[in-house]
């Protein structure tokens, strides 16, 4: 196996990095603070780079790039500036390539250009108050009326909820109990009864929008029905090309932290030596460079592997498990290694380190993750609700 990149693949990580440097990384603290979303114009720019379509099809505007190259380039973001990066994350691992992969051929044409060209986004909603983990106990359901469905229910955990133009929902569509009578419609922001809750403050995240979506008979176009009842699965085979966009930030989280905390330990002296002259100081880099190879690893193999389709289910798991456990791990030894100064956010590391702890619970928690791997690995499949 090679796990070389080739010289495009390289050529685009300098250009990501040299953007994220020169236009996100002078804004990453601000942005933080102030819960900012990004500005229209920053989405067009990055549209203007095809940063949004690079794994979308050339019919629609995008790139047909491998999933690798947007996991290199959402990479490159993240370690800068993860308000940036999560707009490539949804464009090209998130609801858009549920589209792609299985949509109609009106469908891509409708809703896909406008992803590509950045004046649409289109966010993914599955959790509900008494659905999280057990997504298949989600009741949010459109019932078929005529030529439209009809939606009521709440949904929450919405990452660009109130933000985004579109939403792929998650809906039961049958009285079927479990996950055959689930689907997905998409629900364009502004159709009558469609509303949000206010934007949540959370720990991490600041300035990746959140919030309630609510649905009081909310009629959508059948045409918008995009997965049906019974295609469960389909969604969330899907899902993982999701999961390795969220391990990808944990991985640019461990990698910031590493950076920054070997350039401190270099410069900062105590005890009349340079930090790093300590063997304690030596060791904990080791564990942390260690963290973060290995986790690279994990998640291009995954990638590599997928080519522009969908990852193993059973790789993607064990990627994104790995990562966000890296994540929080060298995050914490970061802080540690700067100390007071780790503490400040003017040194990023605590920014990373509370990123981290959201990045491991989105798109599926580890705990759930860790079950999946146990059960694809025993070829064996375990009913939480006997």
């Amino acid at each position: 196996m090679n796990f070389d990149l080739t010289d495009e693949q390289r050529a685009l990580v300098d250009l990501a990095g040299r953007i994220a440097d020169e236009r996100f990384a002078p804004r990453a603290l601000e942005w933080d603070q102030s819960y900012s979303f990004i500005p229209d114009e920053d989405r067009a720019f990055l549209a203007e780079q095809g940063f949004l379509g690079m794994t979308l099809p050339a019919d629609v505007g995008g790139g047909e790039a491998d999933l690798l190259d947007a996991l290199l380039v959402i990479e490159q973001l993240a370690k800068r500036n993860q308000v940036a990066s999560f707009q490539v994350f949804e464009a090209t691992t998130g609801a858009a390539r549920v589209i792609d992969l299985h949509g109609t051929p009106e469908q891509r044409k409708r809703f896909l250009p406008d992803i590509v060209g950045g004046t649409r986004t289109m966010a993914v909603s599955i959790s509900e108050p008494d659905a999280g983990s057990a997504a298949t106990d989600l009741t949010t359901r459109a019932r078929r009326d005529g030529d439209h469905y009809v939606l009521n229910g709440v949904k929450r955990w919405c990452s660009g909820g109130g933000h985004a133009e579109l939403y792929l929902v998650y809906v039961r569509l049958t009285d079927t109990p479990g996950a055959k009578g689930i689907g997905a419609i998409v629900v364009e922001a502004g159709t009558e009864g469609f509303t949000y809750g206010p934007q949540e403050r959370m720990m991490g995240f600041h300035g990746i929008p959140s919030a309630d979506l609510f649905f009081d008979d909310v009629r959508v176009p059948a045409e918008n029905l995009v997965i049906d009842a019974g295609g469960f699965g389909k969604l969330f085979s899907t899902f993982s090309i999701e999961r390795l966009g969220n391990a990808t930030h944990s991985l640019a989280i461990g990698q910031a932290c590493l950076d920054r905390a070997s350039a401190f330990v270099q410069e900062r002296r105590q005890f009349g030596h340079e930090l790093v002259e300590f063997q304690a100081v030596q060791l904990a880099l080791a564990d942390m460079i260690v963290d973060v190879e290995a986790a690279r690893l994990l998640l291009w193999r995954a990638a590599a592997r997928a080519g522009r389709g969908a990852p193993d289910p059973y790789e993607a798991s064990v990627a994104k498990t790995f990562a966000n456990d890296m994540a929080k791990r060298v995050s914490e030894s970061a802080v540690q290694l700067l100390g007071g100064y780790g503490y400040h956010p003017d040194y990023h590391v605590e920014r990373h380190h509370r990123d981290a702890q959201g990045w491991a619970i989105a798109g599926g928690t580890r705990t759930m993750q860790r079950l999946r791997i146990a059960s694809s690995y025993l070829g064996r499949r375990f009913d939480l609700r006997r």
